[in-house]
């Protein structure tokens, strides 16, 4: 790792990655998660959408591709050790930052108990737009509302402690991924295979791209590049939030 998070690695034990929709941590965050699993860190990914609105050609409808797309997910989830994986079935494309979608994310933190939050930067990115889909930019939006200040404050819906016993938990730090400022990298090269191994199983989104591993291989040197990782090195790229 290089950069600027204020965690070393033996303090981070539990990690939640938020996303959107099925193959967004692997594209963002896929090598990351693979050598957490490596030594042992609990990965739980907990994606808003199923991904119901996916796809480049409409074979299935919107209940086939949700769950061809969940089953996705779990195939990229075990390619780099995670087992862990919770959807909360909002409907693809229409995500907006609200107070029902804040605390289902806080739910899960109190839940997991993470010492590390994965999500999307909730700033578009004008240098390259693929990251800054709306629904991305909502998810990003309120997992950091969740994380500061729902999820720690025992007075933030009420009802996660009195109905649900789930006492408030404080994240120590989020890693958004998509912004156009990252300042922290981890250095995936050994877990480069594994993450194209998650890549490739979102076949719906994926088969048809010509040359796909080759565009992944090129992005991702190009991050470990920038961090001064050297040739022949592959990195993914955060922008560190301290939270504590």
């Amino acid at each position: 790792m290089k950069g600027e998070s204020m965690l070393v690695e033996s303090e981070i034990n539990r990690v939640l990655v938020v996303t959107a929709h099925p193959d967004d941590v692997d594209f963002a965050a896929a090598g990351s998660v693979a050598l957490f699993s490596d030594r042992g860190v609990q990965v739980t990914y907990l994606l808003v959408t199923d991904g119901d609105a996916g796809g480049n050609e409409r074979e299935l409808d919107h209940a086939g591709m949700a769950e061809l797309r969940r089953s996705e997910q779990l195939a990229a989830a075990k390619a780099v050790g995670v087992t862990d994986v919770r959807f909360l079935g909002y409907a693809d494309g229409t995500v907006v930052p609200t107070l029902d979608l804040r605390r289902d994310i806080a739910r899960v933190i109190r839940q997991v108990r993470p010492d590390l939050v994965i999500t999307h930067h909730p700033d578009r990115n004008y240098e390259f737009v693929a990251p800054s889909h709306p629904d991305h930019r909502a998810v990003g939006g309120a997992a950091l509302d969740a994380v500061y200040p729902d999820a720690r404050n025992p007075y933030a819906f009420p009802e996660l402690l009195q109905q649900e016993g789930l006492e408030a938990w404080t994240v120590r730090e989020v890693w958004l991924n998509g912004g156009s400022t990252p300042n922290h990298w981890v250095d995936v090269t050994d877990a480069m295979d594994r993450k194209l191994a998650a890549l490739q199983s979102h076949v719906s989104q994926v088969a048809h791209v010509e040359g796909f591993a080759d565009f992944v291989r090129s992005r991702f040197a190009a991050w470990a590049q920038q961090a001064g990782f050297g040739e022949g090195r592959y990195a993914e790229a955060f922008q560190v939030v301290p939270t504590a």
